[in-house]
């Protein structure tokens, strides 16, 4: 792949030592922000959210493939979200031994056993892909995940593009500082909120922020909160123990929290309307993703699509079955075999979860002849190829990392009914880490924010 910024720009100390300054101050100044870690729910004092100094090329054929596909991708997550058959049978083996999935799935029979009370339904999703470097030198575009239930950093990643921007003019790469693409995922996700709460059909109605105890990014979640503020709709922030203390729900299953009404959701770092996020919730899971990647299973929800099922199926990874039986077999003796070659998945979201190296001989000489082995599915290591940046944290040493870049695409779709209202890409977001890490995103410490460089 080309690279983005040449040495003579990367090996100049002195220029770098500038551009660290420059680079730290625009990002202030753009609100690329974050609390710090020893007060995160205190705005007193704040910090830059971790950054690289320069943008991280991106061959842009293979990002404008990632664009391309997303509103297929939302399709697919909407319509698995309403085949409560395919989800027993793809989630079965999991359900027996994965509580959490298992909780989920209660949740998600309890409902239909009632009947859906609603007919609006909004998913923001973010597909993610790292790019798979072939024999040739080229690059083809994978998927890692499809998130429908932590899909963060769309506030912060909306203002990303001009501290690079900066940057590079001050670096004296004007032509490269024109490659960088406007960005902003939270206008277009705001969008999709806004849409469903018109929907829902009353001004009184708000939208709330249900959030954790520890708020230290809290800004990205802010710059959502007052893109609805700018279209007059209400919002209001809650901790789980406040809905506890004052949520209930009507004879008509509206909720109600202090005594106001509540439209839509948003749960961490995804948002729903308040009944029914497990349906996309499951419909995120690995073992789903590993199920979608069966021969037939795709054009299932793509009939008469073949052009669709093809686009989709080209970024499927080699993903496969740990279930009991001769194929369940086969890939654990594989994956004993050559365990670096492969990821070891379990049902979980956030980051620093998956199981590399020498760990996965570990894991699964320990459950390879039990039911426990189906908690996972295991899929073939990506293997993008490591470009040369500076990650940039508060009270971080200032060293050239050889890194590995991760580009997710933000969707955005409103059902009402059988009617699909609204159905787009809304943004993207690159993050960048350390060659050195095998797992881990940014709020987990290992990875920073990056915008591409398409080359």
């Amino acid at each position: 792949m080309a690279q983005g910024i040449p040495d003579e720009v990367l090996m100049n100390t002195e220029l770098i030592k500038d551009l660290v300054d420059v680079a730290k101050d625009a990002a202030l100044l753009q609100g690329v922000l974050m609390r710090i870690q020893e007060t995160p729910n205190s705005s007193e004092l704040v910090t830059y959210a971790p950054f690289t100094l320069f943008p991280s090329p991106v061959p842009k054929t293979v990002f404008l493939q990632a664009l391309a596909l997303q509103t297929h991708y939302n399709t697919l997550v909407d319509k698995i979200s309403q085949d409560p058959d395919f989800l027993q049978e793809a989630l079965a083996s999991t359900i027996a031994v994965d509580d959490f999935t298992a909780k989920l799935f209660r949740i998600h029979k309890q409902i239909l056993k009632e009947g859906r009370s609603q007919s609006i339904v909004l998913g923001l999703n973010r597909s993610d892909y790292m790019l798979d470097q072939r024999e040739d030198g080229s690059s083809s575009l994978k998927q890692i995940e499809i998130n429908t239930i932590a899909a963060s950093f769309g506030g912060l990643s909306s203002r990303t593009p001009d501290v690079h921007r900066h940057v590079l003019k001050v670096a004296g790469r004007l032509e490269e500082s024109q490659r960088i693409l406007d960005n902003n995922p939270a206008f277009g996700l705001t969008a999709a909120l806004a849409k469903a709460w018109e929907l829902y059909g009353s001004e009184r109605a708000v939208v709330m922020f249900l959030v954790e105890e520890t708020q230290r990014n809290i800004f990205d979640h802010r710059y959502i909160e007052h893109e609805l503020w700018k279209r007059n709709i209400t919002t209001m922030r809650k901790q789980f123990e406040d809905v506890c203390k004052t949520g209930s729900l009507d004879q008509d299953k509206r909720l109600f929290v202090d005594g106001r009404e509540v439209a839509v959701v948003y749960f961490r770092n995804v948002f729903f309307l308040f009944s029914g996020f497990e349906f996309t919730h499951l419909a995120g899971t690995k073992k789903v993703q590993q199920v979608l990647a069966r021969p037939g299973v795709l054009e299932k929800f793509f009939p008469d699509q073949p052009q669709v099922v093809e686009q989709i199926r080209a970024t499927f990874a080699g993903l496969y079955t740990l279930d009991l039986g001769a194929e369940g077999d086969k890939t654990v003796t594989m994956a004993l075999a050559a365990p670096d070659r492969f990821v070891l998945k379990p049902q979980r979201e956030g980051g620093g979860n998956n199981i590399y190296g020498s760990e996965i001989c570990q894991v699964l000489e320990g459950v390879k002849d039990s039911t426990e082995r189906t908690a996972y599915i295991l899929m073939d290591k990506i293997c993008p190829w490591p470009v040369q940046n500076y990650l940039l944290r508060r009270d971080a040493p200032l060293k050239i990392s050889n890194c590995l870049s991760e580009l997710g695409i933000f969707g955005a779709y409103v059902r009402h009914g059988k009617d699909m209202v609204m159905n787009e890409c809304v943004g993207h977001l690159l993050r960048t880490k350390s060659s050195e890490h095998s797992d881990g995103g940014v709020a987990a410490g290992v990875a920073v924010l990056d915008n591409p460089l398409l080359v």
